[in-house]
């Protein structure tokens, strides 16, 4: 491919090694699903790979500087000129069968692209990332850590999550400031008929409005403020790290509970 420069407004850092992409590959393991969409090949450094062991590949590249290139490299791939996050997913996944969506995302849509994941779950199952190592980190932390917050309550609810391995700058042109790793997702959890996901991400994300204050602060200071929570038999005097993912399905329950007698009032 010609010699393209990476863009700073798409975020893009190339991956040049080789052996970090046969890891990648090895996490992938292409060959088991029967199609794969791949989120912004670049210059196609891990679609090559991709391709040698499933053709079903469908990539979304908002650069439009690459897509020539790639549909001449690729004929038998097909290359949507679209921003990923605009798109619907349901469109280009199979009704039966397996698949798989991967991608060396931008660093700075990494939580657009996990929530859309999330907003389309009913058609999303297997999913596997390069993120900022960070983000990753705060993707596995746990309860009572600096790390843990909104994305580890709400992934880890939706999601098996399994961090793969950590990816140094050095395997990128340019180098990027910091570190990276790849982490899987497996949307497979069974969630209650009429479980209300919407809500459960606004009553997570209201809780850590103001993570150094109690539950109680965060929430009335939230959409939520209109709920008489000392009436409530949960315990709002700890802050939002301290609960784990079975009390936020609790406290959002609670809130349901609440709203649903606000609105019949």
């Amino acid at each position: 491919m010609k010699n393209i420069q990476p863009l700073k407004r798409f975020g893009q850092n190339y991956l040049i090694d080789q052996n970090t992409i046969q890891k990648i590959i090895a996490v992938i393991q292409p060959y088991k699903y029967d199609k794969i969409l791949e989120i912004g090949p670049g210059k196609g450094a891990m679609t090559r790979e991709l391709n040698k062991s499933n053709k079903n590949i469908t990539c979304f590249e908002i650069d439009n500087r690459v897509v020539d290139e790639l549909k001449i490299e690729f004929p038998e791939i097909e290359i949507i000129n679209k921003d990923f996050l605009k798109i619907e997913l349901s469109k280009y996944l199979p009704v039966k069968g397996s698949y798989i969506i991967v991608g060396n995302i931008p660093y700075n849509i990494t939580s657009p692209i996990l929530f859309k994941l999330i907003n389309e779950i009913n058609v999303v199952t297997d999913v596997v990332l390069m993120m900022q190592n960070e983000v990753a980190r705060r993707i596995i932390a746990k309860p009572k850590t600096k790390e843990y917050g909104i994305l580890s309550v709400i992934l880890n609810f939706f999601a098996e999550v399994e961090y793969c391995f950590k990816i140094p700058p050095t395997v990128f042109y340019p180098k990027p400031k910091v570190d990276s790793a790849i982490v899987k997702f497996s949307f497979d959890k069974k969630i209650e008929e009429g479980f209300d996901a919407k809500l459960f991400i606004s009553v997570v994300k209201a809780s850590f409005g103001n993570r150094r204050k109690t539950l109680k602060n965060s929430l009335g200071n939230s959409q939520f403020s209109n709920i008489d929570f000392a009436k409530v038999d949960f315990d709002f005097s700890r802050r939002a790290e301290e609960l784990d993912i079975s009390e936020y399905t609790r406290l959002m329950k609670i809130i349901q509970s609440n709203l649903s007698c606000l609105n019949k009032n």
